[in-house]
């Protein structure tokens, strides 16, 4: 699966979490929306709802050393919209084969901070000569 369809996928999947639930509500319109396709295989479209939704996307051809994938596209992007609780929710988010998926947004959980004592002993390792420096030096 390509970039492009996993970047459809995943703001098909946030547009319908964040559609209401239940009774039909008030029509969504479409304020602007451009979808630019070049020869090259780069790509760019974007789309503002007058609900306050807005998402676009930027690929472009990247070439590989990769005799079965020689060419991949690299994504960047963004979308944002208000939740149910009214929090503004935005994302920005860039894929490519190097990395996969990276999405960012302040809304996005986070891991624990590192305690102390291990932050310690990480750094204390990252202090120590490398097993190919201490091999040169016997």
């Amino acid at each position: 699966m390509d970039w492009l369809r996993i970047s459809i996928l995943c703001m098909s999947v946030i547009l319908a979490q964040s559609a209401p639930q239940g009774a039909p509500g008030p029509e969504i319109k479409i304020i602007s929306q451009t979808n630019e396709i070049s020869p090259d295989g780069g790509y760019k479209w974007s789309y503002e709802a007058d609900n306050g939704i807005k998402a676009d996307e930027t690929g472009t051809l990247k070439k590989t050393n990769d005799a079965e994938n020689p060419e991949v596209i690299v994504a960047q992007g963004a979308f944002s919209y208000t939740d149910k609780e009214g929090n503004q929710i935005s994302l920005t988010y860039t894929a490519d084969d190097d990395n996969g998926f990276q999405p960012q947004g302040a809304h996005l959980p986070t891991p624990p901070p590192i305690p102390p004592n291990i932050q310690r002993a990480l750094d204390w390792i990252a202090s120590q000569p490398s097993t190919t420096e201490r091999a040169g030096k016997r």
